[in-house]
């Protein structure tokens, strides 16, 4: 059930999207009150069959599609293509992640559906873009972190090529295609009129790359791979303990200084090689050196207690047993539950959005496939007699 009081009530969302970048942004739009309507081909999103399957049910689908309605239309054929065009005249905001051309060979792009609805805002988040030379290339994850340049500058100096352990690409195209839409809906508020936002997993590999793009910019040099280190400040990495690493971040000239303290090692502070940032940036592998000739002789319980007491930022290296179990992620409701039909009860994340008056909703479940087919045909002005003749038709299911 969609709260009235939600910040995005009243809105329609047709959602034609799969996988993950596109669901992800449809999905934080159900979470913050909108109607989503996931409109997905015979069969399904292709989430429905990555593994812990039930059916045509997977905790993955759920994970990027909860609180949406589902319907099945076959856009192939000519009549699931009108029937989606009548279903776009009432909407608001359109989210596709289909390569460019798709929709338009559909029938159902931008360009064609605008007329149609000049309200529209139409979100299409691809690998590369709508526009430019390789705009008609595929691209997933692992694609866009590798030619946006993340992975070049991620893993150990001089080691193998290594992507960031979560989709980063996907799931920032997915936030920066939110950021879009949301302006949109500002934007139509003034002048009534919707507008395309357009968006690529490489776009947002490179928009990312802040730092980096700084130290290539500004003549420094090609950014290479520093491990756990950072490109502007030290120290500010993992650091080696008697039973593990754990993560120190003094990034200022105070916190380095608290930190020399509580090693008792305050001649680092005068020395020239640590004497200021741009110094202790050069020489960041020295310094990481002295401090963990320190810090290994200890567990990392240790130093952290030693640490957090002198209010240096630093923290333990968790896994995700321990990340789901942590008293400061459970109190900020990042781990959300809900009950499945086919799943049975199931555990996902919650919301990093706060809000004090229209708080996101993470509570309501993914849709089984079609779920809803007949409800929101019914609701575009659908009898029941043109229903049960699109199910006998295959158009829809």
């Amino acid at each position: 059930m969609i709260k009235s009081d939600s910040a995005l009530a009243g809105l329609r969302v047709l959602d034609v999207t799969q996988f993950m970048a596109g669901p992800f942004c449809a999905m934080l739009l159900a979470d913050l009150g909108a109607d989503v309507i996931k409109v997905e081909p015979p069969g399904g999103d292709s989430t429905r069959q990555m593994p812990g399957a039930v059916g045509v049910d997977t905790p993955s689908f759920n994970a990027v599609n909860r609180g949406k309605r589902s319907v099945v239309v076959n856009l192939k054929m000519t009549e699931g293509r009108d029937l989606f065009q009548r279903l776009a005249r009432s909407t608001d905001i359109l989210v596709e992640n289909y390569r460019p051309g798709v929709m338009t060979a559909f029938g159902v792009d931008y360009q064609q559906l605008a007329p149609l609805n000049p309200r529209l805002i139409y979100a299409s988040i691809s690998g590369y873009g709508q526009t430019g030379p390789h705009r008609t290339k595929g691209g997933f994850d692992l694609i866009a972190q590798g030619v946006s340049g993340i992975m070049s500058i991620t893993g150990e100096p001089g080691g193998p090529p290594v992507k960031a352990g979560v989709p980063l690409t996907d799931l920032s195209a997915g936030l920066f295609a939110l950021v879009g839409i949301l302006a949109a809906l500002d934007s139509r508020h003034r002048t009534s009129v919707g507008q395309q936002v357009d968006t690529s997993l490489v776009d947002a590999g490179v928009a990312l790359s802040v730092w980096e793009a700084t130290e290539y910019f500004s003549g420094i040099g090609i950014p290479a791979a520093l491990g756990s280190a950072h490109r502007m400040n030290a120290p500010y990495q993992a650091i080696r303990c008697a039973d593990g690493y754990i993560t120190i971040g003094a990034a200022n000239e105070r916190l380095f200084q608290r930190l020399c303290t509580a090693l008792e090692h305050e001649e680092w502070i005068a020395d020239p090689a640590f004497s200021d940032n741009p110094s202790r940036v050069i020489h960041h592998e020295a310094l990481a050196s002295r401090i963990e000739s320190i810090t290994a002789e200890k567990p990392c319980a240790h130093w952290l207690a030693v640490l957090d007491a002198d209010g240096i930022p630093c923290g333990p290296i968790n896994d995700y047993a321990k990340v789901f179990s942590d008293p400061q992620v459970l109190a900020r409701g990042m781990v959300a539950e809900v009950d499945h039909p086919t799943l049975g009860h199931l555990k996902t994340l919650g919301s990093p959005i706060k809000m004090s008056a229209t708080p996101p909703n993470v509570g309501r479940r993914a849709p089984l496939l079609g779920e809803h087919t007949d409800d929101v045909l019914r609701e575009a002005g659908y009898g029941e007699s043109e229903i049960q003749s699109l199910h006998a038709s295959a158009i829809v299911s």
